[in-house]
Order: C-alpha cells, then structure tokens, then sequence
C-alpha cells in the first residue's frame, strides 16, 4: 500500500494585492507543477483577490 502525502506538499498562499500571507493548502507535485492561483477572500483587503502561492 503507497504511503499517503508522498507527492502532496504544503503551500501557502499569499494576497497579490497587499502581500499577506493568510491561506494554507497542499498541492500534488507531480500534477501541478507550476505555482498556483487562487481566488479568496483576503480579510485585509476587505475583497475577493488572487492568491499566488508564496514558496
């Protein structure tokens, strides 16, 4: 039996508007590669923004 979490890795996502860094989520390494983007709420802000992930 595979183990669990061997390709999943914790990313944390980060306002591009105001740079706080308020999200966290994990992400299959194999399947996406690239960094990824997000739309949330950011409670700075005060709207939904994009969310970069921030290594």
């Amino acid at each position: 039996m595979p183990r669990r979490g061997d390709n999943r890795i914790l990313i944390t996502l980060g306002c591009t508007e105001c740079r706080e860094r308020t999200y966290s989520s994990s992400k299959n390494r194999r399947n996406d590669s690239q960094r990824v983007e997000l739309n949330k709420f950011c409670p700075r802000c005060g709207s939904h923004t994009p969310h970069r992930e921030v290594r």
